[in-house]
């Protein structure tokens, strides 16, 4: 019986000290819990992804000497460790087998994503070797991340050479769904190879990227037997008999002990790594947990609690700023933003101007109240009259214009930033997916801030997640919910005057920007071409001002800015 645990764990990017710090708690937690082999995500030193990090030569020799810290303190455990490998001048994404106070040995991943948040071929080149290892009569195969979702991937040839159960290190960010896929995916694994799969995810923000967890493990038959929750560190421990029902009945390895090959190692070698073992006094088997999984909207809403938490925590930021409209936009920031950091942390900004109606003020409030944020009243008033005088000699207009209506919102935005430099908090922007989508934003205005929450998150979603946050205890008051969206920059305003309704207008954004189907594809499926024609077109001549916008959590499979890149110079128009 081999006791194995999977550390899901949060580290930050780039804090080698910080996330060595990390790694050594969570042995030492392991090690008092009787833990033989203890697995961390992948590059789990160097944080994921450290992007152009990984070009400056002291960030790669700085997380070498990292890991050869950490081995030293791995007496009596051995650990599988995610991190950053320089050989002859190459980089490999790579995970060392570490034990008895030292490096034993490395593997370097063979299938290098270069698809949606993935650039991994512009900095690393793809190993060959099959790695197992060897303790207590378990042999387990080591693979990275998308090793895994290759049908004929290295978890193949670690089969064939006698693993019976095969240790996949990961940082896969999340979206709404990844846990059915990555379940579906270990049991196919599993089933297809005859073998028990252990995956171990990260947790935690990066920019964009959220990392959810939901570690797991899955018997040789395809059967969950152990699971991690979502977007919390955890560590998950469980009991592995080779000879039992979760693992599997294979040839021994073919292989060598790498001490006798590391001069001789070819393509398609298999090295197997001798792991000293142990035998722990007196240990009680352990119960494997299987967390309950999330609903699909309680996931979302998750993701983005822990977002703003960790950018705000790993950017320095401890209070942040948003601008309450009275909308159903900005009241969902500020209950996510109060869930992730505090009410005592957030301070709403009220700007009402001309157009603003005596509801959404009253709204403004009451959602304050409810979730027991500061809100301050800033009237745009007299501003904005100021603004009109010295803009109306030169560009006096006969009409009420979209300029006129912008303005506004820019000086809103000047508001909101001048309360942001002065107090140091972080400002939240409260676009949706739909409005960054078709451009209905204003730039320097309602699109100003430092984190897009609801970046991702298109209108009929947040409408959704509205409900859902309510029925844990009314935070968004019903009116907002009920009355019909409007921006209240002109008079009687309302979305739909310049959109379709979100009902139509999200599924078409759905396939147009996540499924890249053209016009007349989405056509085919039901939608009036005329008006399927007219929101690609919108989305197309927006991209400048996507461009322009702050950062934002990805929830969806295809998330404007890492996922999704066209260029803003592009005469392409579909027909």
């Amino acid at each position: 019986m081999v006791r194995l645990a999977l550390a899901q764990v949060n580290p930050a990017i780039g804090d080698l000290r910080g996330n060595s710090a990390l790694i050594l708690r969570y042995i030492e937690q392991a090690k008092s819990s009787g833990v033989d082999v203890i697995a961390f995500p992948e590059m789990v030193i160097t944080g994921y992804p450290p992007d152009d990090l990984l070009l400056k030569s002291s960030f790669v020799a700085d997380s070498r000497a990292a890991l050869d810290s950490i081995a030293a303190s791995t007496m009596g455990i051995s650990a599988v460790i995610g991190f950053v490998d320089r050989v002859n001048g190459r980089l490999y994404n790579a995970a060392a087998l570490v034990g008895d106070g030292r490096v034993k040995g490395v593997y370097h991943k063979h299938h290098l994503p270069n698809y949606g948040v993935f650039d991994e071929r512009r900095y690393f080149s793809s190993g060959d070797e099959v790695v197992l290892a060897e303790i207590d009569g378990l042999t387990f195969g080591v693979t990275v991340c998308e090793d895994l979702w290759l049908e004929n991937g290295p978890h193949v040839d670690c089969a064939e050479a006698g693993a019976q159960l095969i240790i996949n290190i990961n940082a896969s960010p999340f979206h709404a769904g990844k846990g059915a896929e990555r379940l579906g995916l270990l049991t196919r694994r599993a089933r297809g190879n005859g073998v028990a799969v252990a995956y171990v995810n990260c947790v935690g923000g990066g920019d964009e990227v959220i990392f959810d967890g939901q570690s797991m493990v899955v018997s040789a038959d395809g059967k969950l037997i152990a699971r991690a929750g979502q977007f919390s560190e955890e560590l998950l421990i469980f009991d592995f008999d080779p000879d039992g029902e979760e693992g599997a009945r294979v040839p021994e390895p073919e292989g060598v002990l790498i001490e006798q090959v590391a001069d001789e190692m070819g393509a398609g070698t298999v090295v197997v790594v001798d792991l000293d073992w142990r035998p722990a006094p007196d240990r009680v088997p352990i119960e494997p947990k299987i967390a309950p999984e999330l609903d699909p909207i309680g996931e979302v809403y998750g993701a983005l609690v822990l977002g703003v938490r960790d950018y705000m925590a790993k950017n320095g930021f401890r209070e942040a700023v948003i601008g309450i409209s009275g909308g159903v936009d900005s009241a969902l920031t500020a209950a996510i933003a109060v869930d992730a950091i505090g009410p005592e942390n957030v301070l709403g900004l009220s700007n009402p101007s001309e157009f603003t109606s005596s509801q959404s003020t009253q709204d403004a409030k009451q959602l304050a109240e409810n979730l027991g944020f500061k809100l301050i009243t800033l009237p745009i008033g007299i501003p904005l009259a100021s603004l009109r005088r010295t803009l109306a000699e030169e560009f006096e207009e006969t009409e009420f214009s979209v300029a006129d209506q912008n303005l506004q919102a820019r000086i809103r935005g000047n508001l909101w930033m001048y309360v942001s430099n002065s107090t140091g908090r972080l400002l939240l922007s409260t676009g949706n997916k739909s409005e960054m989508a078709v451009g209905y934003a204003t730039l320097y205005g309602d699109m100003a801030g430092g984190f897009a929450v609801l970046k991702d998150v298109p209108k009929t979603l947040v409408y959704k997640l509205s409900g859902w946050r309510n029925a844990l205890g009314e935070a968004i008051p019903p009116a907002i919910l009920d009355r019909p969206p409007t921006a209240e920059l002109a008079p009687d305003q309302l979305d739909t005057d310049s959109l379709p309704p979100y009902e139509l207008l999200d599924p078409i954004l759905k396939e147009y920007v996540e499924n890249h189907l053209g016009i007349d594809e989405i056509a085919a499926l039901g939608y009036d071409r005329p008006m399927v024609k007219r929101v690609a077109e919108m989305v197309d001549r927006a991209e400048y001002k996507r461009r322009q916008s702050p950062p934002g959590i990805k929830v969806t499979s295809r998330a404007f800015g890492r996922d999704r890149r066209l260029p803003i110079t592009n005469r392409y128009r579909p027909e």
